[in-house]
């Protein structure tokens, strides 16, 4: 394949916008050097590079892009809500009528309000639980990776620069399935922990009755309990993933695939909480989501939209369905040439990702690199193996030749060494946590 197109483009870009790239995780140390640097345009699971290349893809906007790109109804519906302008002095209807179809699928949370993007909402929630508590400090799951890039959540990783002691020391950790670490961190600081984070699952299921085990010690010590859904929502059950598990948290977060890609997220939960955000307080008052753009109409617009289909087609049963076939065609290839240990799909199959072993078993970046450079050299672009209501039976099919002829070269790498198969420098992670799991 031919990138020099990219290349070109990626060379002006870094002396423009530090680290070349406006989301650390589209970067260009998080793939191979042999990688498409730029996609021009998008088409259902489909993308076409700056050089002409096209791809299956399985990043789907960082799972944002649920439906497929361009999908033709949300691309109808922003296209008729641009010719009738996009924000105003006042209120649009459009904000009415995303909050009611919001809430009539969220049937846990009684208010929401729209922001742009998911640590805005993040950090508004943990706003509301220390308003309401009187309480400072917030409890966040060691084992999930990303809540905010706000100083709260930022300050617990590798990539702190800029944060003061102060904006990490109120932040604390507890672990995922693990009720008796929660009791231990109540214990620890009673009194004084106003919300709980996590997401309701990432690959690990939640065991039976760690959620509502969690729900309950919140209720006894006083504390919020806020689910993370920015990827869950619409993936797991229509209703979130606290419709799929039975427990409805204080506050939950929303967003990624709210509008198929458009920048939309949501705030939502309790009316005793959410109206602390009111403005009609006279002491204490909550400043919560106001923002200039939080409400521009077209995402609104892609918003409703998008839930309509959501609501009229077997969305969330088609994630299911296509990402369990690519996952069992993944396992089944993989045992075929001996590397059932090394490569494995893993997680929900909504919103599945994949291991990568090296020869002693351990977590390889370098042989993740390689893994998704040889997949990208046989068209397909998969950071992660998240499915979209667009991906077709023959691109599943396309997709597992495609795993299978990477899985040829990953078993030679296995014998003879990674760096004799991969061009360039292995990707790097964005952060680490500080804490460990």
């Amino acid at each position: 394949m031919d990138f020099s197109r990219s290349r070109e483009l990626q060379g002006r870009m870094r002396r423009v916008v530090p680290g070349g790239c406006h989301t650390y995780a589209k970067g260009d140390d998080q793939y191979p050097e042999l990688s498409p640097g730029f996609i021009a345009r998008g088409e259902g699971c489909h993308v076409w590079d700056v050089d002409g290349n096209e791809f299956i893809e399985y990043g789907m906007g960082l799972r944002s892009v649920t439906l497929g790109h361009a999908f033709p109804e949300v691309v109808a519906a922003v296209r008729d809500s641009l010719a009738l302008g996009t924000n105003f002095t006042r209120p649009a209807s459009l904000e009415l009528e995303c909050a009611e179809a919001f809430l009539q699928i969220v049937d846990g949370a009684d208010m929401v309000k729209f922001t742009k993007d998911g640590s805005t909402a993040t950090t508004a929630a943990l706003r509301l639980a220390r308003a309401f508590t009187g309480r400072d400090l917030v409890g966040v799951c060691a084992e999930h990776p990303f809540f905010s890039y706000d100083d709260w959540f930022i300050g617990t990783t590798t990539m702190d620069g800029g944060i003061p002691e102060s904006g990490r020391s109120l932040t604390v950790p507890f672990h995922f399935n693990d009720l008796a670490s929660v009791e231990a961190l109540f214990a620890a600081h009673p009194g004084q922990v106003a919300a709980l984070f996590l997401e309701p699952a990432r690959t690990e299921e939640p065991d039976a009755g760690f959620l509502s085990g969690l729900q309950a010690l919140c209720r006894k010590n006083g504390a919020v309990l806020v689910f993370d859904e920015m990827i869950t929502g619409f993936r797991w059950h229509l209703g979130g993933a606290q419709k799929a598990y039975g427990v409805a948290p204080t506050l939950s977060t929303f967003g990624k695939a709210l509008a198929n890609g458009f920048s939309l997220s949501a705030l939502c939960g309790t009316r005793e909480i959410m109206e602390l955000g009111s403005g009609r307080r006279d002491e204490g008052r909550v400043f919560l989501l106001s923002t200039t753009h939080g409400a521009e109409t077209p995402s609104l617009a892609a918003a409703l939209a998008t839930m309509d289909v959501y609501r009229r087609e077997p969305v969330v049963e088609h994630l299911h369905r296509q990402g369990q076939r690519l996952a069992e065609g993944v396992s089944q290839r993989a045992e075929m040439r001996g590397l059932g240990r090394h490569v494995r799909a893993i997680g929900r199959p909504c919103n599945l990702a994949y291991s990568t072993l090296d020869p002693d078993g351990e977590p390889s970046q370098a042989f993740r690199t390689l893994f998704l450079q040889e997949t990208i050299r046989r068209g397909v672009l998969m950071p992660s193996l998240v499915v979209s209501y667009s991906h077709s039976d023959e691109d599943i099919d396309r997709t597992l030749d495609a795993v299978d002829g990477a899985l040829e070269v990953y078993g030679r790498a296995l014998e003879d060494g990674v760096e004799k198969h991969l061009v360039g420098r292995p990707s790097r992670m964005v952060f680490e946590r500080r804490w460990s799991s």
